[in-house]
């Protein structure tokens, strides 16, 4: 019996020995093993050489334990947003939120690692950011910014890049999303608009009047120049024109009353004469 319990205290030992084994080897396993996901990098950071210049791709990959150590990149485009308040070419303070589209360059990790961080957006494109803001914005006056707005996109999308590219950052799309003006400007501009179309205004009746005023000269002399064709008819022919114009003047008279409900002709004296007035001797 005292055998039996030597030979199983001896297995379990053996067990425990074995047990404590394979945990050391995992735990030293897991230490010298790292995964990097899709759409990561890993730079390498040795104890002995400092920052190593090649970097990991996706995949699982072997380190020395204690003297490396990775540390994980995100090389996928991520939007940052930042605002600015800057001044115009003509003394206006104007809002302007700007969103870009940015990610490291894969190929200057180590550099970006060595002079920056991980965080390596965080440092340095809300700087650049307003610096490019605050250049090209008083490059203009306030209304310039609306007018020629695709001409500051680009100049600011130029500009940006350029910085970026300075810090290793690669910029896939800028883009200004917002743009608002001081309560004065805004005050100013639309004073502006009302003064246009009261000047607009009066521009049309100006022209209103003289085109009245070239029509009533147009009519004085169509009447003059009637009344001329008349005079010298008459002299020439006598008064029968103006016993013909008479004439027809009654008969459109006579109709008009003819039609109306509300008038009853009835003739004086000789029936026959259906239009007063008019002497047959003359």
């Amino acid at each position: 019996m005292a055998g039996g319990g030597q030979a199983a205290a001896s297995l379990l030992t053996k067990l425990a020995q074995a047990a404590a084994g394979l945990g050391i080897a995992a735990s030293a396993a897991s230490t010298a093993l790292y995964t990097v996901d899709g759409g990561q990098r890993a730079v390498i950071f040795d104890r002995f050489r400092g920052v190593l210049p090649e970097t990991s791709s996706e995949g699982t990959h072997f380190i020395v334990p204690w003297l490396q150590k990775p540390f994980i990149f995100d090389i996928r485009t991520r939007p940052h947003s930042f605002s600015s308040t800057s001044g115009t070419k003509d003394l206006q303070m104007v809002s302007l939120t700007l969103r870009v589209l940015a990610r490291p360059d894969v190929d200057r990790l180590p550099d970006i690692f060595t002079s920056l961080g991980l965080e390596y957006d965080e440092k340095v494109l809300p700087s650049i950011g307003n610096e490019v803001l605050k250049a090209v914005v008083a490059q203009f006056n306030a209304d310039q910014l609306l007018t020629e707005r695709p001409h500051v996109s680009a100049l600011v999308r130029d500009s940006l890049i350029r910085r970026a590219a300075e810090f290793n950052i690669v910029l896939d799309d800028v883009a200004i999303t917002h743009l608002a003006y001081g309560p004065e400007f805004s005050q100013a501009v639309e004073k502006k608009q009302v003064a246009q179309q009261e000047a607009e205004r009066s521009r049309f009746l100006v022209a209103r009047a003289e085109q009245e005023r070239r029509a009533a000269i147009v009519r004085a002399e169509g009447e003059s120049e009637a009344a001329r064709l008349i005079s010298e008819a008459t002299a020439a022919a006598g008064t029968g024109l103006i016993e013909l114009r008479r004439i027809e003047a009654a008969k459109e008279i006579a109709g008009e009353l003819a039609r109306s409900p509300n008038v009853s002709y009835i003739p004086a004296g000789d029936s026959s004469q259906m239009l007063l007035g008019l002497n047959g001797s003359r």
